[in-house]
């Protein structure tokens, strides 16, 4: 059991707008296949048009950070991602990653890159999106979010078609990116073919990583708790 003795009394009482909660397979990032929680937050300011989670932009419940914590020890894993919609778009999301690191939980946050990352708790390994033009929110992208990750943190670049593929070839040769072991490439599912990005990759010899959201191979047609 994971000790909360941590705990303030600005967790008892600092609320999150909670969208779900649940325990399921990591499907992405270096971490897919491991069990994880997940603590989805309500709310996102960018509407990418391939959006997978438009369930979590409204609604949720309001719940205190303690609640929260006290969800996560039912479920008995030692990883947890906090993700959306875009969770740090909810100012109280630093506070429960720092709730989560005291606890002892090995924290993963998912975001999209347009919120300033410089606030997370260095305990915590940040995916972070780069929004490539096919998401129609390219214009987003908080550039500097790059300069601020430490060699457990990720880039994820979600690529739509060929295009976007060319698109953030170009972003990880002008940004010297290529020597980061947290480089992920994911196809728009149900619309770039993952065998069609893989052969670009060899053909590249791109130092990516190629994934495929496995919670959706896993149980497809589900939104919703997974």
């Amino acid at each position: 059991m994971l000790s909360f003795a941590a705990h303030t009394s600005d967790v008892e009482t600092t609320t999150l707008l909670v969208s779900e909660l649940y325990a399921s397979i990591q499907g992405e990032s270096s971490h897919a296949g491991r069990p994880c929680g997940f603590i989805r937050l309500t709310g996102c300011p960018l509407r990418c048009v391939w959006c997978d989670t438009e369930h979590a932009f409204h609604g949720g419940r309001r719940m205190t950070i303690a609640d929260v914590l006290e969800t996560v020890s039912g479920w008995g894993l030692r990883l947890v991602e906090v993700t959306g919609g875009e969770p740090l778009a909810q100012p109280a999301c630093l506070a429960l990653l720092r709730a989560l690191g005291d606890a002892g939980y090995e924290t993963l946050l998912e975001t999209s890159g347009a919120i300033d990352v410089a606030g997370v708790d260095p305990r915590v390994i940040k995916i972070v999106d780069v929004k490539c033009p096919g998401s129609g929110e390219a214009e987003a992208n908080r550039w500097e979010n790059l300069d601020r990750l430490g060699p457990r943190d990720e880039i994820k670049f979600v690529l739509a078609d060929r295009t976007d593929y060319d698109w953030a070839r170009r972003v990880i040769a002008e940004r010297g990116l290529a020597g980061r072991p947290g480089l992920l490439f994911s196809p728009v599912h149900g619309r770039l073919d993952p065998a069609a990005l893989a052969r670009w990759m060899i053909e590249d010899r791109l130092p990516a990583r190629l994934q495929i959201q496995l919670h959706k191979v896993l149980w497809p047609g589900r939104d919703r708790g997974v």
